[in-house]
C-alpha cells in the first residue's frame, strides 16, 4: 500500500465543520468508484471519529486543530483514464493534538447497555475494513486514527 497522501485538510474542532468533512469524504469516495452505501459508511465513520476527538480529546474546545488525510490506495483515475479505475481502497487518517491515551483503552461501551451515545468506536470498527488507533509518533500529544475501506467493484456490489 502506498503511503502517498492525495488530500490533507486541517479544520478546527468546531462541530459546525462536521457536515463539510462528511460531504468531502463522501464526494471523494463517490468519484473514485465507491458505492453509495460505502460512501455513506465512510462519511459516518469520519463523523464519529471527529465527534470523538471534539468531545473526548479536546473537551468540546472549538478551536483546536484536527487533520484529515485521504489517500487513494492504488491511485486515482485521471481525465484521460477515467474509464479505468485503479482505486483499490481509501485510507483516511485523522490526527489531533489532544491528550494521548493508550490505544488499548479505546473501545465501545457494552452493546447490551441501552442508552444514547458511546457507540462511535463500535460504528467505526463495523463499517471500516481496517482501523488502528495510535499515539502520534514523535510527539507527546495527539492521537492518530487510521481507517481503510476497500472498494468493491460495482459488478460485485450489486
Amino acid at each position: 500500500m502506498s503511503t502517498q497522501t492525495d488530500v490533507r485538510l486541517q479544520l478546527p474542532s468546531n462541530p459546525l465543520f462536521l457536515s463539510g468533512a462528511r460531504e468531502m469524504v463522501y464526494q471523494f469516495a463517490s468519484r473514485s468508484g465507491f458505492s453509495d452505501e460505502a460512501c455513506g459508511q465512510l462519511a459516518l465513520a469520519v463523523d464519529e471519529a471527529l465527534c470523538n476527538v471534539m468531545r473526548h480529546g479536546y473537551g468540546k474546545a472549538p478551536d483546536r486543530p484536527i487533520w484529515i488525510s485521504l489517500a487513494f490506495v492504488g491511485g486515482v483515475a485521471t481525465p484521460e483514464t477515467q474509464h479505468q479505475n485503479p482505486t483499490e481502497a481509501l485510507r483516511i487518517v485523522i490526527e489531533d493534538e489532544a491528550r494521548q491515551v493508550e490505544p488499548s483503552t479505546i473501545k465501545s461501551r457494552d452493546l447490551d447497555e441501552i442508552r444514547p451515545g458511546g457507540l462511535g468506536v463500535h460504528i467505526i470498527t463495523e463499517v471500516m475494513d481496517e482501523v488502528r488507533w495510535e499515539k502520534r509518533p514523535n510527539s507527546d500529544v495527539g492521537m492518530r486514527l487510521t481507517m481503510v475501506k476497500k472498494r468493491t467493484p460495482a459488478a460485485a456490489a450489486s
